[in-house]
């Protein structure tokens, strides 16, 4: 399907075209004043202002099926509005009518409304941390984005999760978390667009890596300890950091421990072992010896057709052997992953992956919704039909099966974000017991403090103390580019971290 969006307002280009993919599965978005000959549909926005109230129209014309259909919206702006706010709020008029058409046109209501950042829950966060009493700031969520009571409803359950896990989340920007990012896997999955290569492919040495990311890690840690600044957590992920050998990983923790400020006070340290097919009594072993007991194993599916179809080669036994195996070995904070929407996959599947997980009952889940990455190897073949998915209604179950099941089993959620071309339309969601719920995942998803990323791949996120201006710093993505650059790449973040935290370096200096 083609259509073409007709607008006064040229700038808005990128939000209104985010809009339309939101109910078509396959859809061009074309933009512009000019008539569109070729287009299946066309929609046709006007904004109006008039003192402090802006009138937003909106005319679809489906030429395919011989339909128009309009929608209007009224809304005050703030009489002393700045015009950047002035600006957002005529934005926003648009994305009402625009949104109001198109479920006018497919019957589908968008339970997010006009909102398609990742991260929802930091809005909420933004207004209570301001002072904003919560029945205001869902009265403002619900009027700014047309978010629909039970998302609002789940985000305060999220927000109240958070805040109790973190009591202190708003006052931890003068410390840091790390991300340690190991970029090997033993083969990659069909979904996948992290950095992640084949442990025996010929994209990088494992010893070339890991020399970079020593280097790296002995640099940022003694810049920690020279400044005084504290880490909350640490967070080992990838790619698969449970791919390379224990002895290996043994010597990575040692490391971490001799460089990086006060380990043993860290509050938590997390290693992804998400391949079942990676971990060892060995590699168990070490973790055990670091005092490191959240892992993740992810069986993703319980279903083996679809195991072998996304690229996983383990078994659906093998899973659950190496939880038992973490379990009996010490492991007491156990987290799983599961997808919604795999190819080939329904209700019936999903349920029988949810009957599974009980049998193990790990201490924390988190439930994805199948997103279509342009990178990945299921997109670039999705239209060949190897990779056939749920319709949106189905998917939309599967969710709701997910959220009665956790209530059932008594996990709550605690950390939530979205991706573009996520099935549905819909959300990922953490769950945790009690107590046990991730506290890297709400720093990293919240945005409350910067997480400095070492390794392959990593990206460090800067927020800034005072300000709370965020910006990023990319290592490369592929092996061989980060053995070559990772001096200067540790350089660079050094150089951030002074001007992030208004530090002067120090000049060395020789006596005569």
């Amino acid at each position: 399907m083609h259509v073409h969006i007709q607008a006064e307002e040229a700038s808005f280009e990128r939000t209104l075209s985010h809009i339309v993919p939101l109910f078509y599965e396959e859809v061009k978005t074309s933009y512009g004043n000019g008539d569109h000959a070729a287009a299946d549909m066309r929609i046709r926005l006007e904004v109006e202002t008039v003192g402090t109230t802006i009138t937003s129209a909106a005319k679809l014309t489906d030429h395919t099926r011989s339909v128009e259909l309009f929608a209007r919206h009224e809304r005050l702006a703030a009489a002393q509005a700045s015009p950047e706010d002035r600006r957002k709020s005529i934005k926003q008029a648009m994305c009402f009518v625009l949104l109001d058409v198109l479920q006018q046109h497919t019957g589908i209501v968008q339970p997010w409304g006009i909102l398609t950042g990742i991260r929802p829950t930091k809005l909420l966060h933004e207004r209570l941390r301001s002072g904003v009493p919560a029945e205001r700031a869902h009265k403002e969520l619900r009027e700014d984005y047309l978010i629909a009571d039970e998302k609002v409803a789940l985000m305060q359950r999220i927000v109240d999760s958070q805040l109790g896990a973190l009591p202190d989340l708003y006052r931890l920007r003068n410390e840091v978390s790390i991300y340690i990012g190991i970029p090997f896997c033993p083969t990659k999955c069909a979904y996948c667009t992290f950095p992640a290569y084949d442990i025996n492919g010929r994209q990088g040495s494992v010893s070339g890596f890991l020399a970079g990311l020593h280097y790296e890690m002995r640099e940022i840690g003694q810049w920690l300890k020279r400044n005084g600044i504290g880490i909350t957590t640490i967070y080992f992920g990838g790619g698969t950091p449970t791919s390379i050998t224990a002895e290996e990983m043994d010597e990575l923790y040692s490391l971490m421990y001799d460089h990086f400020p006060d380990v043993r006070n860290v509050r938590e340290i997390t290693v992804e072992a998400g391949r079942p097919d990676t971990i060892t009594p060995e590699k168990l072993a070490v973790l055990s010896k670091w005092g490191i007991d959240r892992i993740s194993i992810n069986p993703q599916s319980y279903t083996q057709e679809t195991l072998d179809l996304i690229g996983r080669h383990h078994t659906v036994q093998e899973t659950i052997d190496k939880f038992e195996l973490a379990r009996n070995s010490g492991m007491e904070n156990i987290n799983m992953d599961l997808i919604i929407g795999l190819p080939g996959e329904g209700e019936a599947e999903f349920d029988h992956t949810l009957s599974e997980t009980a049998k193990l009952m790990p201490e924390s889940l988190t439930v994805h919704t199948l997103s279509f990455k342009r990178a990945s190897e299921m997109t670039q073949h999705r239209g060949k039909g190897k990779y056939k998915v749920a319709g949106r209604n189905e998917i939309n179950r599967m969710m709701r099966r997910a959220v009665e099941w956790t209530d059932q089993f008594g996990y709550v959620p605690y950390y939530l974000y979205r991706q573009k071309n996520i099935l549905g339309n819909l959300e990922n969601v953490g769950y945790a017991k009690p107590g046990i719920e991730s506290l890297y995942n709400i720093l990293i998803i919240e945005e409350m403090q910067s997480i400095i990323g070492l390794g392959c791949g990593a990206s460090s996120k800067w927020v800034d103390p005072v300000t709370g201006v965020i910006s990023r710093l990319a290592n490369p993505k592929e092996p061989k580019a980060y053995n070559e650059t990772y001096l200067a790449y540790t350089d660079a973040k050094i150089e951030a971290l002074n001007k992030l935290f208004r530090i002067q370096p120090q000049l060395e200096t020789t006596g005569v």
